[in-house]
Parts: structure tokens; C-alpha cells; sequence
């Protein structure tokens, strides 16, 4: 499979959406933590989605997920643009309420097979982020 040099947030957003077929995504921060804590051996992307930095008790939860995944040698992503994961997982939907929707602010792919190409470039674009000082990367999704 030759991997194309398409832009990290298209890659990105194909990941995700490849992920979420196979039913490898994992969404949710309470859903990741578990997820994290029983078999962190089988993640390897952690996505972390905020549009509001003021939000204090999502920068902590961040903040903890963040350490867990460094310490567990998991790649870690920070996006802004909530309302194009939305889009892209299908998580909007007017007749149920916000709760109901899915908390997006927290995703993992846990199969290395998800779109390897796809993961492959995220990856990339991550460890050249941290090579530039960057300790967890971060990403503007485009809405459409």
C-alpha cells in the first residue's frame, strides 16, 4: 500500500473514520481511561479534542491521560475543532441531547492495522512536533 503525502488532518480524519468501522475507536475520556488502564499495550494513537482551553476540569483530565499515555510510549495528539469530529463520526444528531452524543474530547485507536498508512503519517507528524519541542502535538481540523 504506497501511502500518499495527503495533510495530517485529513489523515487524521480518515483514521478516525477507518477506526470507527473496524470498531477500533474508543471514545469518551471515561471510556479511554479504562481502556488505558486494562490494556494500554493495544493503543496507539490517544486524540485529545478541545476547542475551550478555559475548560479547567478538561485540562486536568487531559493533563492525566497525557502523563499515562507518555509513560506507556503512546502517541498523543491535541486538536482543536470538535464540531468536525462531529461531522466526521456521525456524533451529531438532533434528537438526542449533548450527553447522549458522545464525548469526543477523548479518542483512541487501538489496532495498528487501523489504516496503517494513515496512522503511519499521524505518527510522523507527531515525533517531528516533539523533535521541534513540541511535547504533545497539536492540530486545527477544517470544518466543511
Amino acid at each position: 500500500k504506497v501511502c500518499l503525502n495527503i495533510s495530517v488532518g485529513l489523515a487524521l480524519e480518515e483514521l478516525l473514520v477507518t477506526a470507527e468501522k473496524q470498531d477500533c475507536l474508543t471514545i469518551g475520556i471515561y471510556e479511554s481511561a479504562k481502556l488505558l488502564n486494562a490494556d494500554p499495550d493495544n493503543v496507539v494513537l490517544c486524540v485529545l479534542a478541545a476547542d475551550n482551553e478555559d475548560d479547567v476540569a478538561l485540562q486536568i483530565h487531559f493533563t492525566l491521560l497525557q502523563s499515562f499515555c507518555c509513560d506507556s510510549g503512546i502517541t498523543i495528539l491535541r486538536v482543536s475543532g470538535v464540531q468536525r469530529l462531529q461531522q466526521l463520526l456521525g456524533a451529531v444528531d438532533a434528537n438526542r441531547n449533548q450527553e447522549e452524543q458522545g464525548d469526543l474530547h477523548c479518542m483512541l485507536v487501538t489496532n495498528p492495522q487501523a489504516d496503517h498508512c494513515r496512522l503511519q503519517e499521524v505518527g510522523t507528524y507527531c515525533q517531528e512536533s516533539r523533535r521541534l519541542d513540541q511535547w504533545v502535538p497539536e492540530l486545527v481540523l477544517q470544518e466543511r
